[in-house]
């Protein structure tokens, strides 16, 4: 009679497909049902968040992207450049586009029309530029150290610079003052070696995972102020874009351009790491779908305020749930919707925090790979004590 095989035993003569579906089944499964997880920012990813909203409502500052890359390592590259342009619309900073490659023309355009439909407002030649396909990398690199305008003359669609509305306060390096290469290979290499040392351009880049340790000694030197590394960096902006540039709060009514002051009323909040920290935090960033906006009683007064025509419609959407009050999105009938109207609609949906799939694709992306990650190890673990106890074992028998 046959001698039962240990667990051990058995591990060892699994057939290796039931290991290729086991897998694969970690990586579809958090893909098809996402999980609220979270992710610890790192601070190269938070130097170029802060950056980036430093220009915040300035005229005379701006951020250049620069989609060097194809279709091949768009599963990385790709949630960076959604999450900066959504950080960009957010929080009114002029943004410009630019590939030195032909295939990048395209995921310009999908990236930049994929985040607009978010925003109705933001306009092309206005808020963003794209320049499109430019060859000769290395000329226009230096030439817009000296005058953007005469440099690009035209942008993608065309029209000459000098007479789009977004070029006013913009000259050269000194404004547009910071650029992000998006790549798979030796990313931002011609910023640091051309522009940075002549006119001092801020440069950080956004690269595959693989690509990411050659990047650091730049980092140390301080020839790079951030980089986001790889899906991991990707889904690090995400989170920070939802709590700070996505944030908003119920009492201050967006509609409004200028507050009393005429100052620009900016949409989210400045970056604050003593936020990341907080508790309540968590409940901005949860990428699982959420249907109900919760308020405390002096929030939900404050946020009605802002629509007395609609006032009583929506305090009888707000039902008391323990010491909030909460209007649960789902049940507001068609008919509601249309008496309380769209940019009301739109605004309490904001605050349920619910965030649309697009902007949380990397953390999506995240989990999978992290579960993933976890599997594999498992395996390998057991099999290499597998492998011991059984080499242990026949030792004992000779």
């Amino acid at each position: 009679m046959a001698e039962k095989m240990s667990f051990f035993e058995r591990i060892q003569r699994l057939d290796r497909r039931y290991i290729y579906i086991v897998v694969a089944l970690a990586i579809i499964i958090p893909l098809m049902v996402p999980y609220n997880s979270d992710n610890v920012t790192t601070p190269s990813t938070e130097n170029l968040y802060q950056m980036i909203d430093s220009f915040a409502g300035r005229e005379d500052r701006a951020v250049l992207l620069s989609f060097y890359h194809d279709a091949s390592t768009m599963p990385e590259l790709y949630p960076m450049e959604v999450a900066i342009l959504r950080h960009c619309f957010e929080r009114n900073v002029k943004v410009f586009t630019l590939t030195w490659s032909p295939s990048g023309a395209p995921i310009i355009d999908y990236a930049i029309n994929n985040v607009k439909e978010e925003f109705p407002d933001i306009k092309s030649g206005v808020d963003y530029c794209n320049f499109g396909y430019k060859p000769q990398a290395f000329a226009m690199v230096i030439g817009m150290g000296d005058n953007i305008a005469n440099t690009m003359n035209t942008d993608a669609e065309g029209r000459k610079l000098e007479n789009l509305e977004i070029m006013k306060g913009i000259t050269n390096y000194n404004e547009l003052n910071l650029v992000v290469e998006f790549s798979g290979s030796t990313a931002g290499m011609t910023w640091i070696t051309y522009a940075r040392p002549k006119f001092g351009l801020n440069v950080a880049v956004g690269v595959t995972a693989v690509m990411a340790a050659d990047q650091y000694p730049y980092l140390q030197s301080g020839q790079m102020i951030g980089m986001l590394a790889g899906l991991k960096g990707a889904a690090e902006y995400e989170k920070l874009v939802d709590v700070f540039a996505g944030y908003r709060d119920p009492a201050i009514d967006y509609r409004i351009k200028t507050d009393e002051t005429g100052k620009k009323l900016l949409a989210g909040r400045p970056f604050g790491r003593e936020i990341l920290q907080d508790e309540s935090t968590k409940k901005l960033i949860n990428i699982t779908t959420q249907t109900k906006a919760e308020f405390t009683k002096e929030d939900f007064s404050a946020f009605v305020s802002k629509y007395p025509e609609q006032m009583s419609l929506l305090q009888g959407l707000g039902k008391p749930e323990a010491d909030k009050i909460v209007v649960d999105i789902n049940a507001i009938s068609p008919e509601q919707r249309k008496a309380m109207g769209e940019l009301t609609y739109l605004d309490l949906k904001k605050m349920s925090r619910d965030i649309p799939y697009k902007f949380k694709v990397a953390r999506i992306g995240m989990n999978a790979q992290s579960v993933a990650h976890i599997m594999i190890i498992l395996f390998i673990v057991l099999g290499n004590v597998g492998y011991f106890i059984q080499k242990a074992k026949q030792a004992k028998v000779k």
